[in-house]
C-alpha cells in the first residue's frame, strides 16, 4: 500500500537566496559576540551581573584584561595619618617658614582641614634630617635608615588628595574608595577580579595592631567585601592567641571524622542547592567549609615564622624588642604571598592619637615610636622580596589615610593635625618605576600641587599593575553596576615601568 504524506510533514523547499539571508542573520551575531568578547562584554570573570562562571569555585584563578605586572599585593597601612612633610616629602622651604603664621603663604586659610581650632600654631619645620639616599638622591627623613636603603626600587607620589578629614570616612575612602561604610574594599575587588592562587589559604588577609592598641576606626569595614559575595572580605588573623577562629580542631575530633562531618554537610547542601539553583550564595558557603578544613591543614604551616632561619627572622627585626610585633606580621604576609594569597594588608597602629600615627601632640615622639616599629621590618620585607625574586611580581604599598598639616598643633610638645589636601604613598616591586617621584606638593607640603593623584587615581593605577581595567571591573548591585573607582579613576602610567 502506498503511504499518505501529511503536506505539514513535507519540508519547505527553500532557495539559495533565502538560505543565505537566513544565514547571514547568524553570522552577524557571531560576529557582533566576537567583538563584544573583545572588549571583556562576554567575560565571566569580570560580569557585571555576578560571578558567572564562578560560581561553585569563586575564588578560582581569572584571566587578567591585559598582561599583569603583579600578581599579588602587600599594603603597609599606616594608619592615623603620617606627617607626609617629616617622612618622605622634604620641604626645605619650611626652615625659612617657620614660625610665621600659614596665613602669610596661603590667606584663604580658614582651620577648614583640622579639628582643635583653639590650637593652632605657626608653620613648624620637621624636627627629623632629611639626607639623600640612593642612586636617585632621594631626600629621605632619618625616620627610615631601612626603608631609605630601598629607594630605588620605590615610586613615591606625594600629590595625593582626599576629601576628609576624618578618621573613619578617610579610612574607608582609602579602602574602598568611598567615604562611608557599606562598599567593598580594594583587597576585596581585587580577590573578586582575580581569584586566589592558594586553594587552601584565603586570597586576603589583614593583620592588626598586637600590642593592645585596638582596631583602626571602622574596625572591619575596611577590609569587609560590601555587597559582593562575602568569600571576598578580608580575613583578619587575630592578633593575639589563634589567629583565625578554630583553627585548631578538639582533640576529641579525628581527621576522618571531620572528614565525614563535611562530606554529609556538603551532601545536604548540594540536595537544597539542586532545589534553589540560582542561588549562588549558597555554592559559596559550601567551598567556604571546605576552604576552612583545608586551611587547618595549611594555615599553621603558613604563619609558622619559627621556620625560618635566623638571618632572616634577623633581617626582619624578630627580636627586637621595638619592632618584634610588626616584624613577624611582615614575614608572615611573605609567607602567605609565596603561598598564593592574593592580597595582604598589615596596620601599623591602633585606633587614634598616641596609639597610631596620629600625632596631634609631640609628633618628634609619635613618629619615631612607629617608625622604629616599622622601618627594619618593611626594609627587610623589601631586601627579602627581592633576594627570592618576588618582588617583581608583588606589589608593595606604604599609605596611610592623609596626610598631616605643616603648622604646628600646639601643645607642651607640638603636633600636627589632619590635612586631607595633600598625602604622600610609595610603591615598590610589581612592575613600579623605582626611584622617581611623581606629582608635587606646594613649597611648605600643604596642598597637591602639580599633577594631583586622587585616591581613585591610586585606585586604579593598583588595578592596572594587577593586569585589570578598572573601568571593566564591576558588580552589579541594587541595579546598578559599581566599580572600585566609581565614576572616576585615571591611571598614573608615569611611575610604571
Amino acid at each position: 500500500m502506498a503511504s499518505r504524506h501529511n503536506e505539514a510533514d513535507i519540508p519547505e523547499l527553500i532557495s539559495r537566496r533565502s538560505l543565505m539571508a537566513r544565514a547571514g542573520g547568524g553570522a552577524g551575531l557571531l560576529g557582533l559576540a566576537a567583538l563584544m568578547q573583545d572588549e571583556g562584554l562576554l567575560s565571566s570573570s569580570f560580569a557585571a551581573d555576578g560571578l558567572g562562571n564562578r560560581a561553585l569555585n569563586p575564588l578560582a584563578v581569572q584571566q587578567t584584561h591585559f598582561p599583569a605586572r603583579a600578581k599579588r599585593v602587600i599594603w603597609v597601612f599606616i594608619n592615623g595619618g603620617p606627617s607626609q612633610v617629616d617622612t618622605w616629602d622634604y620641604k626645605p622651604a619650611l626652615e625659612t617658614w617657620d614660625g610665621k603664621s600659614i596665613k602669610e603663604f596661603d590667606p584663604s586659610f580658614k582651620n577648614t582641614t583640622g579639628f582643635f581650632k583653639n590650637a593652632v600654631g605657626n608653620l613648624m619645620k620637621s624636627p627629623f634630617e632629611f639626607t639623600p639616599r640612593g642612586e636617585c638622591g632621594k631626600m629621605v627623613s632619618s625616620l627610615f635608615p631601612h626603608m631609605g636603603e630601598h629607594v630605588d626600587k620605590m615610586a613615591f607620589i606625594h600629590s595625593g588628595h582626599t576629601e576628609s578629614n576624618n578618621h573613619s570616612p578617610a579610612l574607608f575612602a582609602m579602602n574602598t574608595g568611598m567615604p562611608r561604610m557599606g562598599f567593598p574594599c580594594v583587597g576585596a575587588w581585587v580577590t573578586y577580579g582575580l581569584g586566589s592562587e592558594s586553594r587552601d589559604l584565603p586570597g586576603f588577609v589583614v593583620m592588626s595592631d598586637p600590642k593592645g592598641r585596638g582596631l583602626p576606626k571602622g574596625h572591619a569595614a575596611n577590609w569587609s567585601a560590601g555587597f559582593l559575595p562575602g568569600v571576598y572580605q578580608g580575613t583578619h588573623l587575630r592578633p593575639t592567641g589563634d589567629p583565625i577562629d578554630n583553627l585548631n580542631r578538639p582533640d576529641v575530633l579525628t581527621d576522618a571524622a571531620q572528614r565525614s562531618q563535611l562530606d554529609l554537610l556538603k551532601a545536604l547542601n548540594e540536595v537544597h542547592r539542586t532545589e534553589y539553583e540560582a542561588e549562588s550564595q549558597l555554592a559559596a558557603r559550601i567551598e567556604s567549609f571546605e576552604l576552612a578544613y583545608r586551611m587547618q591543614m595549611s594555615a599553621p604551616e603558613a604563619l609558622d615564622i619559627g621556620a625560618e632561619p635566623k638571618h632572616i627572622q634577623d633581617l626582619y627585626g624578630i627580636g627586637d624588642e621595638q619592632c618584634d610585633h610588626f616584624a613577624r606580621q611582615c614575614l608572615m604576609a611573605r609567607r602567605l604571598v609565596e603561598r598564593g594569597v592574593r592580597f595582604v594588608q598589615i596596620y601599623s597602629g591602633g585606633m587614634e592619637n598616641q596609639r597610631s600615627w596620629d600625632g596631634h601632640n609631640d609628633i618628634a615622639g609619635n613618629h619615631s615610636q612607629f617608625a622604629g616599629e616599622t622601618d627594619r621590618p618593611v626594609g627587610g620585607l623589601l631586601t627579602d622580596l627581592a633576594q627570592r625574586g618576588l618582588l617583581d611580581e608583588t606589589l608593595v604599598i606604604w599609605c596611610g589615610e592623609f596626610g598631616r598639616l605643616p603648622i604646628a598643633q600646639v601643645s607642651k610638645k607640638p603636633g600636627r593635625d589632619h590635612n586631607p589636601h595633600c598625602f604622600t604613598a610609595w610603591l615598590a616591586g610589581g612592575g613600579v618605576k623605582g626611584g622617581v617621584s611623581y606629582g608635587e606638593s606646594d613649597e611648605i607640603g600643604y596642598k597637591a600641587a602639580v599633577d594631583k593623584v586622587h585616591i581613585n587615581d591610586l585606585h586604579a593605577t593598583i588595578l592596572h599593575l594587577l593586569g585589570v581595567d578598572h573601568e571593566r571591573l564591576t558588580y552589579k548591585y541594587n541595579g546598578r553596576r559599581f566599580r572600585l573607582t566609581d565614576v572616576a579613576g585615571e591611571v598614573v602610567h608615569k611611575i610604571i615601568a
